[in-house]
């Protein structure tokens, strides 16, 4: 079930300094991890941000992924030597054919590079290749503006077994790219839920958009008003704890019946958005303001003129210099809490496949916060 120590294990993880990436960094590092011991490389495209810490990777490679030149010229003296490749890296714009394009690209031009020998005499060691994707696997491409009020999703709980929408969706597309690679390796595919973790580099982090939002209410004396509809404050929605999902990254990748296989990962438990932002009321000492639907606003309008504010955050609390564009997904955090339908996962499959991780979610996001907190990002 687990590698030999005879052989050892060698990851990439490409995305390293995102959510998912730092989790599976500090999970692979323990030494308790199956498989291991691990060296693990880390890499992303741009260096790693002061609060990485650096005891959490062997080596950290800096490489564009969307040029193949590049890429070959960083992984080449790797393809001898890397075991496994943990993928939770992405681009993301508006228009889902190119993400299609543009994420397809990055991810063949590494495997292309490690499934290829080396000029020297040791030969490719790429055993599998786990893909992180997550539920627009089943709700289709929902920020693409140009197919907006047009998709028709799966009904949930979202099931691992659901055929593909007929939508483009670059998860679709990346999942039949390392199928197409299954005569060199393994691989398998990781659809999260809305992941909660720490991180200033993750596209999505709601959680960090969240924080945000509730330190420019405080130091303005706003009320800390829920931007969504009545249906979502009220019905079941899940997560998926980072760490969760590093741990069955890990568990797929030495685990022989998960090989080839797409599970869903969710802490395994269902909450909803009034208790959560109940919660976050209290973390971030904010006046709790009931929900009326009278008095919806257009929050993404609201925020986009509060950079300035965020600076001076910033700069009050010494915090790490983020800009809010960078670190907020107002936007996308604003389709989530307007579904007309409850966003839950089935976890079944990895449960009958040996897979048992989970974790309260409202804990969960306690410590995330605290872990924002520690690592000076948020106040």
């Amino acid at each position: 079930m687990e590698q030999e120590n005879s052989n050892p294990s060698v990851a990439l993880i490409v995305g390293v300094t995102g959510m998912a990436g730092l989790s599976l960094a500090e999970a692979l590092k323990k030494p308790s991890t199956p498989g291991g011991p691990w060296k693990v490389y880390g890499a992303s495209r741009r260096p790693p941000p002061s609060w990485f810490p650096p005891s959490l990777i062997d080596h950290f490679i800096s490489f564009d992924a969307l040029d193949a030149i590049n890429t070959a010229q960083k992984l080449s003296l790797l393809s001898g030597e890397v075991t496994h490749v943990f993928w939770v890296a992405f681009q993301l714009l508006e228009s889902e054919e190119i993400n299609v394009a543009r994420n397809s690209t990055m991810l063949r031009n590494v495997l292309d590079v490690l499934t290829t020998p080396t000029t020297t005499p040791r030969s490719s060691r790429l055993l599998h290749v786990s893909l992180q994707t997550g539920t627009k696997h089943y709700m289709g491409p929902i920020f693409d503006p140009s197919l907006a009020g047009q998709l028709v999703r799966h009904e949930p709980p979202f099931r691992e077994e659901s055929p593909r929408l007929p939508y483009p969706n670059f998860y679709y597309a990346l999942e039949d790219l390392v199928a197409s690679y299954s005569k060199y390796l393994t691989y398998s595919v990781h659809r999260s839920s809305i992941i909660v973790g720490a991180s200033s580099r993750s596209i999505h982090n709601l959680l960090l958009t969240l924080a945000v939002y509730a330190g420019v209410c405080k130091h303005q004396a706003l009320p800390f008003r829920y931007p969504g509809n009545k249906y979502t404050l009220e019905h079941f929605c899940d997560m998926s704890d980072a760490r969760v999902l590093a741990e069955q990254h890990i568990w797929a990748a030495v685990t022989d019946k998960a090989k080839n296989h797409a599970f869903n990962c969710t802490n395994g438990d269902v909450f909803t958005w009034k208790s959560v932002w109940k919660l976050l009321s209290k973390i971030f000492d904010v006046e709790f303001v009931p929900f009326d639907e009278k008095e919806q606003f257009d929050w993404v309008e609201m925020m986009k003129d509060k950079g300035e504010i965020w600076d001076e955050i910033v700069e009050k609390h010494g915090l790490y210099k983020t800009k809010m564009e960078e670190i907020t997904c107002f936007d996308a955090l604003k389709t989530v809490l307007n579904f007309e339908f409850q966003h839950v996962s089935s976890m079944n499959k990895s449960r009958e496949f040996g897979f048992f991780g989970f974790a309260d979610t409202m804990k969960s996001i306690q410590t995330w916060v605290q872990r924002l907190r520690d690592m000076k990002i948020i106040p």
